[in-house]
């Protein structure tokens, strides 16, 4: 796989394309969001600062009360294992349909890689998201419990990934999946996983199998260099911090990780012949630049994306559609980017990128 150099952190991210991302955050959150940023930066442990292991920073947040809120409904919820790579364990996934009477006749396949620095977030945390993207996609969700730093380093994780896609990819009949229609997602760190296993999908052709249709990544982390504008501007007030991002990075990566590398780091690869693309960015968010560059080196290397920004919004809003109107709507363009797919057919660049 060719590496390429990455863009200047000043190389025309979103902050760039909006002036008002250079002010404080405080200045720049919609006010509708505050109370709730305000209520998971409570929540959430200090990683990275007071919380240096990562048994307590979970301990942490499973302790953290968890809003009441309705759960979206969909048609069906499965509960199963898929083959892992060489050598590791079977994946616990957890599969989403939607409701055949809403639904009727071939449907989306996304396989979503739940975000948490790759050291935190489960099925659970991640239960409604999927949920949401199921029923407002009418897709087929297949959400992957992958293995999580830094007892299983990079690039565990990302294996993991790619076998779920790889499964989902040979399984679209048992899915009621058209084959046009195969969707990688993911949010934060499962959006690095998202775009690094369509990576390795594109390059192991000698594994034939659907193309990848579509490549959804919501406010990504995919440079582990971490020095962009947004981590400076950012670095602190939006939930998310670049403190906290340090520390996901070294428990992904270890002491000896390779940085570098471009399945770890996404946004230094080469891009060409990917899937399309529908990225979401968060405008008060640390990883905002690192969305908005890669939505424009795949701009230059041909391949078709849609940046969705969100200035006002914060890092993890997804989770918030049901309170959010903002958030509702970047959900609902998300699920009718996955739901085009099915008219859209194969649009994985020259020679499609293989799903395995």
């Amino acid at each position: 796989m060719t590496h390429t150099p990455r863009p200047a952190a000043h190389d025309g991210p979103a902050a760039h394309q909006d002036p008002a991302a250079h002010l404080d955050p405080a200045a720049r959150l919609d006010p509708a969001a505050r109370p709730y940023l305000d209520a998971l930066t409570a929540a959430f442990p200090d990683v990275g600062g007071r919380v240096t292991d990562a048994d307590e920073a979970r301990r942490i947040l499973a302790a953290a009360p968890r809003p009441a809120a309705a759960r979206p409904r969909v048609g069906a919820v499965e509960y199963r294992t898929v083959p892992g790579p060489p050598g590791a364990p079977p994946i616990p996934v957890r599969i989403y349909l939607p409701d055949p009477e809403e639904w009727p006749g071939p449907r989306p396949t996304v396989v979503f890689c739940h975000g948490g620095g790759w050291v935190l977030g489960d099925l659970d945390t991640y239960d409604t998201t999927a949920r949401g993207i199921s029923r407002g996609a009418g897709a087929a969700v297949v959400s992957v419990d992958y293995r999580r730093a830094p007892e299983h380093r990079f690039p565990a994780a990302l294996e993991d990934a790619h076998a779920a896609l790889c499964w989902a990819g040979g399984h679209l009949d048992e899915l009621g999946g058209a084959r046009g229609a195969l969707v990688v997602a993911g949010d934060s760190s499962g959006g690095n996983l998202a775009a690094a296993s369509v990576l390795m999908a594109r390059d192991h052709r000698q594994y034939r199998g659907p193309a990848v249709a579509l490549q959804v990544l919501v406010y990504p982390a995919l440079d582990a260099a971490q020095d962009s504008d947004s981590y400076r501007a950012d670095a602190e007030g939006c939930f998310l911090t670049a403190a906290h991002m340090r520390w996901f990075w070294a428990q992904y990566l270890g002491p000896e990780g390779p940085a570098d590398h471009p399945l770890a780091s996404p946004l230094g690869a080469d891009l060409a012949g990917l899937p399309p693309a529908h990225v979401v960015v968060a405008g008060c968010d640390p990883l905002r630049d690192d969305g908005a560059a890669y939505h424009r080196r795949l701009a230059e290397s041909g391949v078709p994306s849609v940046l969705d920004v969100r200035p006002g919004l914060f890092h993890g809003f997804l989770a918030l559609a049901g309170v959010l109107p903002e958030a509702r709507e970047a959900l609902e363009q998300l699920c009718g980017a996955i739901a085009s797919t099915l008219s859209d057919g194969k649009t994985s660049g020259e020679g499609g990128g293989d799903a395995g």
